[in-house]
């Protein structure tokens, strides 16, 4: 029972990882892109919409902390034995 709840945790973190910061990704194009306005193709504009580009910029913000984090996580050992920085105390 223990290795199958070990097998279904690293499924859930990999669904999210693997396929959910791509996607939060992706909606930060749309947002950001829907939000600077322009013209369609039959000739309509439309006007700028800032809110969704914020909305926008704070998920790629999102996902470049997620990275950042993963990559501080991956080297916290190679950090802490030549920097002496423990980055996360509350993980051994």
């Amino acid at each position: 029972m223990v290795h199958l709840e070990s097998i279904l945790r690293v499924l859930v973190i990999g669904l999210i990882l693997g396929a959910g910061l791509p996607a939060v990704f992706a909606y930060g194009l749309v947002a950001y892109s829907a939000g600077s306005g322009g013209v369609d193709e039959d000739g309509t504009t439309h006007a700028p919409n800032p809110a969704l580009k914020y909305l926008g910029v704070a998920l790629f913000t999102i996902v470049a902390a997620v990275i950042l984090l993963a990559l501080l996580w991956i080297t916290r050992s190679t950090i802490e034995h030549h920097l002496g920085v423990n980055l996360f105390p509350f993980a051994k």
